[in-house]
């Protein structure tokens, strides 16, 4: 949605797209997404993808110090801003921004404070389609790895969770849309579930959310998706 926007409002030229990868499982970092699907989605996008390799466990020194890497390059190239599709949470827009600044560029939130049920019910009605690829054991179970995220999957979440998962309470893989120029065929494959320690190294549970008033995450169910047959009906 926050390509989107950025593509229809003719501001800026989107000179590429950019997401980190785990070198050693050659997935999305997080979203456990296989790395062939991204280069699926880039292709049918249009646009360059540029991927940010990082080790098994990678630590925030490494990843700060391969994002500032990549954005001088972009930055000797001219590129000025860097676009994100965060929505409401402050803390992570200002350290966004406050890394930005350090390499002299700007943060773009096309979809800042937006009402997270209306953004969702837009991304429907225009024709994009996700599907659950990482769901944390907070909030949602087994069941909900895998599943697409249409109208009925959002109108069964439970309460509490957010419509968009903002609140890293699912992470998602968007295989149809506007921006495409054809859906990406994918298979739903195994589900595995990984506790905490295996995804977020040395992170205590509390440090993921405000542990008074967030259920405690004890770990994540990654649903692998595969490309290839039909796109998912």
């Amino acid at each position: 949605m926050a390509l989107h926007r950025v593509l229809q409002s003719e501001q800026y030229e989107v000179v590429a797209l950019l997401t980190t990868i785990n070198g050693h499982f050659k997935r999305v970092s997080m979203h456990g997404v296989r790395e062939e699907l991204v280069d699926a989605q880039a292709a049918s996008i249009g646009l360059p993808l540029e991927k940010m390799f990082v080790s098994e466990r990678s630590t925030n020194e490494e990843y700060g110090e391969r994002m500032r890497e990549i954005l001088l390059r972009y930055k000797a190239r001219g590129v000025e801003h860097v676009v994100f599709g965060d929505i409401f949470l402050a803390d992570l827009r200002a350290w966004r921004e406050a890394n930005l600044a350090q390499v002299g560029m700007q943060a773009i939130f096309p979809l800042w404070r937006e009402d997270t049920t209306q953004l969702v019910n837009e991304f429907h009605a225009l024709g994009f389609r996700a599907v659950i690829c990482c769901a944390n054991d907070a909030y949602l179970g087994e069941q909900h790895a895998g599943a697409e995220l249409d109208a009925t999957c959002v109108r069964g979440l439970p309460a509490g969770v957010d419509p968009c998962g903002e609140n890293g309470e699912y992470h998602s893989f968007v295989f149809a849309g506007p921006i495409f120029k054809a859906p990406i065929p994918i298979v739903v494959g195994e589900k595995i579930y990984r506790p905490l320690e295996e995804t977020h190294p040395g992170v205590d549970a509390a440090t993921l959310g405000d542990a008074a008033a967030r259920p405690v995450t004890r770990g994540f169910w990654f649903c692998d998706l595969v490309e290839g047959g039909a796109p998912s009906a």
